[in-house]
């Protein structure tokens, strides 16, 4: 049997997760739990999303940090660069995002928002309306930006819906059923894209990487989803876009302006710009990864249990982050 691999959760979870994790982790490995560090601190991985400083450096056996979710925060990055560690995320949550993603994607595409909230009101025009607003997908060409776990699984539900996939990746993409550039084909791609899915993480490569010149390359009627990150779309071009109706609809999970308190959360704009005066876009308020909490914990103790598992036979992890990338 290999040697033992003590592994400390600090981020909150109910008992009966831990024990299920317990469950599905090899025997040799010591699950650990709470808010407060072990004592003596001897873990080798620490679970964390949002760690600071003295729990890095608290255990000299530390050699792995696992955020439970996709994403590092900027000053996580730094710290473990600092600190030399090793850190691999969870993509327990890439289905249902790209479920969302295709959620937006129809409605937007269809106006079905603005069809419900005209209906709601007893207005049938839209249905007569000529020309018809919706357009038709099957036939067209997807750009999506980002093609790891989230990318890859709208990609396959844009297949199904009969469309041509084109996709951007850091990194080589060799044997899948898409068309796969670098990241600097970007410009080259936008012309061709009826429907521009962004999927990509924050990063200082990516923040603002679509500006009003790459809204502008995009066709008339395009169609845009964002479940990556607000600001990698520049606030004032997107909204001038799609209040000029060049862009002829948009689906958006993610903002550019949160709640910064359970107080806030009832009345906190999006945006400093109208977003939700416009027929064309269609507003969710970042939910594309959070779902029934069941499902959510379990999905994520599996994955967790993966990765734990993979250290615990000495086999490299999955879903490791470039710490210089972001990603």
């Amino acid at each position: 049997m290999n040697a033992p691999l003590h592994v400390h959760l600090m981020n909150e979870i109910e008992p009966h997760w831990f024990e299920y994790l317990g469950s599905l982790v090899a025997p040799n490995v010591r699950l650990t739990y709470g808010p407060s560090l072990p004592d003596p601190a001897s873990f080798q991985i620490l679970v964390h999303g949002r760690p600071e400083s003295q729990h890095l450096e608290a255990s000299p056996q530390l050699h792995t940090l696992i955020i439970p979710w996709a994403g590092v925060p900027t000053a996580v990055r730094k710290l473990a660069s600092q600190r030399g560690l090793a850190v691999h995320n969870l993509h327990h949550n890439a289905t249902n995002v790209a479920e969302m993603v295709m959620a937006l994607l129809l409605s937007a595409a269809h106006f079905v928002a603005f069809a419900d909230r005209r209906l709601r009101e007893n207005d049938w025009r839209l249905r007569y309306a000529i020309p018809n607003p919706s357009i038709t997908l099957n036939g067209k060409t997807a750009v999506i930006l980002g093609y790891g776990a989230i990318g890859q699984r709208v990609a396959a539900a844009c297949r199904a819906l009969g469309m041509r996939v084109m996709a951007t990746k850091a990194t080589p993409a060799p044997h899948v059923p898409d068309e796969v550039f670098p990241p600097d084909a970007l410009e080259a791609l936008l012309p061709q894209a009826t429907v521009l899915i962004v999927c990509l993480p924050l990063t200082q490569d990516t923040k603002g990487l679509i500006k009003a010149r790459q809204l502008a390359l995009l066709p008339p009627k395009a169609v845009l989803v964002n479940v990556g990150r607000g600001r990698i779309i520049d606030e004032k071009a997107l909204y001038d876009a799609l209040a000029d109706k060049r862009l002829h609809a948009a689906g958006l999970d993610v903002w550019y302006n949160y709640p910064t308190d359970e107080a806030s959360q009832a009345n906190t704009p999006p945006s400093v710009y109208p977003f939700g005066d416009l027929d064309n876009v269609v507003l969710s308020p970042h939910r594309g990864g959070a779902f029934n909490v069941e499902d959510t914990e379990r999905l994520r103790m599996e994955a967790l249990a993966e990765l734990i598992n993979k250290a615990a036979q000495g086999e490299p992890l999955p879903n490791g982050v470039d710490l210089l990338k972001g990603y």
